[in-house]
């Protein structure tokens, strides 16, 4: 889906998503100290929003301005200081993040072709600062088969280990802390959604 699409999808409803973060992104981030933090596909700003209540300065990126707007609404709703999150309306294709620049990375439910899901990788693993965090979350292409929801070409979704590929690939020296399938309960369904999570660590020089 382009620009365009997901913009109209946006405008159908109030809340396209929960207003709470992903629970994978509060599990794996709950604990990381409090820095600067890179959402990619930000969507209606969620994560963004719950990291900027823990104290992160954020910068959230998506290419649905409906999406951005509706961010910037819940950042307010939330009391979220203006200056406490960067909204940047840009495709996450021609968006470069300044190098080694964040303590947190997230791309979450980005779901992109093989080729352009490694471009989007590589970028997110240099923004990555020294000591930091890379969080990368997606429906597995296990899903087709056992899970429920998502997108359901498989052209679009993703393993785990595809993930980590793309990540060596880029040649910087993060360290793979977990990266495996994960269910996730779906309410009004008797499957779980499996999701693909893996979370890597820029090595400290």
């Amino acid at each position: 889906m382009d620009a365009r699409e997901w913009n109209d999808r946006y405008a159908e409803t109030s809340l396209l998503w929960s207003a709470a973060p992903n629970r994978w992104v509060a599990s794996e981030l709950a604990d990381v100290p409090v820095g600067r933090a890179l959402d990619l596909g930000a969507g209606e700003g969620r994560n963004a929003v719950w990291l900027a209540a823990r104290g992160f300065t954020v910068t959230a990126v998506d290419f649905a301005e409906v999406a951005i707007d509706r961010g910037r609404q819940q950042a307010e709703a939330a009391q979220i200081p203006s200056e406490r999150i960067t909204w940047v309306e840009a495709d996450l294709l021609d968006y470069r993040p300044a190098p080694f620049d964040f303590d947190v990375v997230i791309i979450t439910y980005v779901q992109m072709p093989e080729e352009p899901r490694r471009v989007v990788t590589a970028r997110a693993v240099t923004a990555v600062a020294p000591g930091g965090v890379l969080l990368v979350i997606g429906h597995d292409l296990a899903n087709l088969t056992y899970g429920t929801g998502g997108p359901q070409q498989a052209e679009v979704l993703f393993r785990p280990e595809d993930v980590v590929a793309d990540i060596r690939a880029t040649g910087r020296p993060l360290r793979i802390v977990r990266a495996e399938s994960v269910l996730r309960p779906v309410d009004g369904s008797d499957r779980d959604a499996i999701d693909a999570l893996v979370r890597a660590e820029m090595v400290t020089q």
